[in-house]
């Protein structure tokens, strides 16, 4: 885990407020690895290192990830007023409270990742970290080059804004209907249908197969699994230290 401040570790352990927390530590109440510590700012990795007040151990809560395959016709919040399907109605195997990276619309299926860590989330659903977010979109219509080259190159939406660069190639085409495999680096609300609107092709069917590297692979919708320790370190490494990023590099471009 990242190094973090004392205070915010404590903080978050439910010692004590941030400021209290600071009152603390000023106070010579806390101890890391046996060492007292009276310097605001002094971090501390909350996995590893023993941390203590008043020479009582804090065990900070275990941060956790799991990969869920979101099935159609399920809401991403765990509680709807509507009281249509919910994530949460998937979760009850999970022994940890996870809460969903970022959202799926209600008839989108695929890859969602459920954590119980702040900054991992508060990461990937930064603009600046330019996660990738690949989806396999049914089109309707046939999709020409230049129409494609336009979902490439960014397009303009309802709003007036203006999509970034996104990667794409096609999968297949039917009659009637143009699959494409579309990687996007940010996340406007309801992008992908947004993207279709403005080049008068409507979404008629869409899937997330990859988040931040992260694919459903094996996993049935309603299905979900713990990441392999190797994921959560690539995921650390990628984005929470961008100097070292590993993810958030999509396939190579392919022609169409």
């Amino acid at each position: 885990m990242a190094l973090e401040r004392i205070q915010k570790i404590l903080a978050h352990a439910g010692v004590a407020s941030r400021r209290a927390a600071e009152e603390l530590i000023l106070n010579g109440r806390v101890r890391v690895n046996g060492r007292t510590i009276k310097t605001l700012g002094t971090k501390a990795d909350a996995w590893r290192d023993k941390i203590e007040v008043d020479n009582r151990v804090i065990l900070e809560k275990r941060p956790v990830y799991y990969l869920f395959h979101k099935p159609r016709g399920v809401v991403t919040t765990l509680d709807d007023p509507e009281k249509r399907p919910s994530v949460s109605d998937y979760l009850k195997k999970i022994p940890e409270r996870v809460y969903p990276v970022g959202r799926l619309d209600f008839n989108t299926s695929g890859v969602l990742l459920l954590t119980n860590d702040g900054a991992m989330t508060q990461a990937l659903l930064h603009p600046k970290k330019k996660v990738p977010k690949t989806y396999l979109v049914k089109f309707k219509g046939e999709l020409q080059v230049d129409e494609l080259d336009a979902l490439r190159n960014g397009v303009t939406l309802d709003d007036g804004g203006k999509t970034a660069k996104a990667e794409l190639f096609v999968r297949r085409r039917e009659r009637g209907y143009t699959w494409v495999e579309i990687t996007i680096f940010e996340g406007k609300n309801r992008q992908i249908h947004r993207m279709g609107e403005a080049i008068d092709h409507r979404v008629s069917q869409l899937s997330r197969i990859a988040f931040a590297g992260l694919t459903i692979q094996d996993l049935r919708p309603g299905q979900s699994r713990a990441l392999k320790t190797k994921e959560i370190e690539r995921l650390r490494r990628g984005y929470l230290n961008p100097a070292k990023r590993v993810l958030g590099q999509s396939s190579k471009k392919r022609n169409i």
